[in-house]
């Protein structure tokens, strides 16, 4: 007999006490290290092992994002929480529950066939025998590896999985309690820092006594190399430093920057290191070649609050409380990064206002230590500034998306490749790709890195949704990797699949124009994938498809699909919108198929943010570069969707229960922001390929029409 495949996460970290524990007051613990980020996971978690332990979802603790008591998950990313974490999570509460019966049995000298559990205890062939989980906990070996032989529940038995529970992150989040922002302990100090404006850039002065006649107050000044710091007891007196810093700093060795940059075309003439992947080359020449190119700028996080961390050195240990995505790597860089023996960090995980990505919240627990080193036992409460925030988080990547399609006489593709321009996704730390941000600014930086992107078994990077999902005979990509852009890139909800879907999307319209065809019928002509297809009708049925008219009147209608990384989540998405000078979307439709759902309002919560979000990228954002650097800092310059042009968005969740779950959170982006560019093509008569689909565009292209 083979033995089972085990999730990832099991596989690292096998021990059954390193997720699941019996507590005291009667409540069963369970560890993960996927992290709380709005996509309402510890819920989902807990739903779970509820389940799989037949307890009262009440009485199950999740414990998320600790390095001392946790399993080690690497990050919260890709969608991936509830198939790898929630999948482990199933096989440990199986087998501890088994494992449990099998000690209760002995007790009561019968078969452990003769038990059942109910409510977290043992009854003997239904009638009450006296014995919970909590009376045998102690007799169980939990400090054994994990086997996967126990069998989990038929999905037909669950009872806490597939309800909308409410989200228990969601309270302490209302009142303010939640947030590593809020919490300030006593005796705490506040920090802010002075960037170095770039790598390489060298300190050649600072005058520290004009910074604290601005600061007006008691404070610290901490310096190594090209790292500084402002301490304080009062923010305000830290924030007033850190501010005038700016102006009484003098740096040498500052990288050059213009603003020609900022465009996703500078792209294509860069150094690049180049990958073909998919079908070989087509010896045929073209018969019937469509082109489309569509390029999206680069993209800020835009988190409602800064990066910040709250740290504290005390008896040679440092403890970190921060809301990045992965504390076990996290404590892993820190050690590297400080010289520290790994043992000597213990790395707990708090919510962040706005994570999408990998963002500063990393950088600035790096900085929080460095301070907290030469001040030892004490709080250190360091938070980036706005300015600081936008100009130093590393951006979603500018992409240049080129689609060389050859058709057939019926106007169908059968050679396809797709040909991307683009920096990489990852510069995570620890990753091989990136460091944390300060240390290019102590004594010793890492050695500059080449660049690389995730590899196609982890759903690519640039290159993630490349593949189109429609049936086509050949389709290749050429992938170039811009090894040096002017910004520091790294991972933002979706990685490449929103311009590589908007492209594709796109396209299909285009091509069932050229063909002489509605966009839906062209698509399904071509589209053998049933639940594709299903989830496709259902939403052109849902927007009102065939009522949808000629166009060209200001108002229009499109509609896009695609399957996350062409294995996680379906999302067919329909928007309509009114195009004047500027465009409004005014309704969003969208039908998903997740599989198995565990929480059927958090899934809807993580499509619709995955909806809003997409409109305001498609709509506004573009970070905007200078001879500083980024130069968009404020939210006046990087402006974002406002509540007001949120849209009515209608969700639907297709009944897929018995396939596995399917992470949502990022299935949505490409196909909404592709939807509402077909459906501007569709008012206008005329099509932006490159977002945002500003006011200048617009009236560019009603210019041209």
């Amino acid at each position: 007999m083979n033995a089972p495949t085990l999730p990832a996460s099991l596989v690292e970290n096998p021990r059954l006490d390193r997720w699941i524990a019996f507590l005291p007051d009667r409540t069963v613990r369970i560890a993960t290290g996927k992290v709380e980020i709005g996509q309402g996971v510890v819920t989902a978690i807990g739903q779970i092992a509820a389940d799989e332990l037949d307890l009262p979802l009440e009485r199950v603790v999740v414990l998320s994002g600790d390095t001392d008591a946790g399993p080690d998950e690497l990050y919260t990313t890709s969608s991936l929480s509830i198939e790898v974490s929630g999948g482990s999570v199933r096989l440990v509460c199986a087998e501890v529950r088994a494992k449990a019966i099998e000690r209760a049995a002995l007790r009561l000298n019968c078969s452990p066939d003769d038990l059942s559990v109910e409510g977290g205890r043992f009854l003997r062939n239904g009638a009450e025998s006296g014995q919970d989980y909590w009376s045998v906990a102690g007799e169980i070996d939990l400090s054994q590896n994990v086997t996967g032989s126990a069998p989990v529940k038929p999905s037909a038995s669950y009872k806490v999985v597939g309800q909308s529970v409410p989200r228990i992150d969601l309270p302490a989040k209302l009142s303010g309690a939640a947030f590593v922002h809020d919490v300030l302990p006593a005796d705490v100090l506040h920090a802010r820092t002075l960037r170095q404006p770039s790598r390489g850039a060298t300190l050649a002065a600072l005058d520290e006594a004009a910074i604290r006649r601005a600061a007006k107050g008691e404070l610290q000044i901490v310096r190594e190399a090209n790292f500084v710091a402002f301490v304080s007891p009062v923010e305000s007196v830290a924030q007033a430093a850190a501010v005038a810093a700016e102006r009484y700093a003098t740096w040498r060795d500052v990288r050059p920057i213009g603003p020609e940059q900022q465009e996703a075309q500078w792209l294509k003439d860069q150094p690049a290191e180049d990958r073909h992947i998919g079908s070989p080359a087509a010896t045929a020449p073209p018969k019937n070649m469509a082109r489309i190119t569509v390029s999206r700028p680069y993209v800020a996080h835009a988190s409602m609050a800064p990066s910040c961390a709250l740290v504290r050195f005390h008896d040679g240990h440092l403890t970190v409380r921060s809301h990045g995505q992965g504390m076990h790597p996290l404590r892993k860089n820190l050690a590297a990064a400080l010289k520290l023996p790994i043992e000597a960090i213990t790395a707990q995980h708090l919510h962040g206002a706005g994570c999408y990505g990998h963002n500063g919240a990393d950088d600035a627990a790096l900085d929080a230590s460095l301070v907290a080193l030469r001040i030892p036992d004490r709080w250190i409460r360091l938070q980036w500034r706005r300015e600081e925030e936008f100009a130093f988080e590393p951006v979603g990547p500018a992409m240049l998306v080129t689609l060389h399609v050859d058709l057939n006489e019926k106007g169908r593709p059968v050679d396809w490749t797709t040909e991307i321009w683009s920096p990489t996704h990852v510069q995570r730390p620890g990753s091989g790709s990136g460091y944390l941000l300060a240390t290019e600014a102590l004594a010793d930086p890492p050695p500059e890195v080449k660049p690389t992107d995730p590899p196609e078994a982890r759903g690519g990077g640039g290159t993630r949704n490349a593949v189109p999902i429609y049936d086509v005979a050949a389709h290749r990509i050429v992938h170039h990797l811009v090894q040096r852009p002017p910004v520091r890139t790294s991972a933002l909800r979706g990685l490449g699949a929103l311009p590589n879907v908007y492209a594709i999307e796109m396209l299909m319209d285009e091509l069932a124009a050229k063909a002489g065809e509605d966009p839906l019928a062209y698509r399904l002509s071509i589209l053998s994938e049933k639940r594709a297809r299903h989830i496709l009708e259902r939403v052109a049925g849902r927007a009102g498809w065939n009522a949808r008219g000629t166009g060209g009147s200001g108002k229009g209608l499109g509609l896009a699909m695609a399957r996350y990384k062409n294995r996680a989540a379906y999302a067919a998405v329909a928007a309509s919108v009114t195009v004047q000078e500027t465009v409004k979307v005014d309704r969003v439709w969208c039908v998903a198929d997740a599989g198995l759902v565990v929480n059927p309002d958090g899934a809807r919560n993580q499509l619709e943010g995955g909806i809003v979000q997409a409109v305001s990228w498609t709509l506004k954002e573009q970070v905007r570069l200078d001879a500083q650097g980024i130069a968009s800092r404020d939210w006046d310059s990087y402006p974002i969707l406002r509540f007001s042009e949120v849209p009515e968005i209608e969700v639907e969740l297709v009944d897929a229960a018995g396939n596995p779950p399917l992470g949502v959170g990022e299935c949505t982006v490409g196909p909404t922001a592709a939807a509402i560019g077909n459906a501007v093509a569709h008012a206008l008569g005329v099509r932006i390929h490159d977002m945002p689909l500003t006011r200048e565009r617009v009236m560019a292209a009603l210019l041209k029409n």
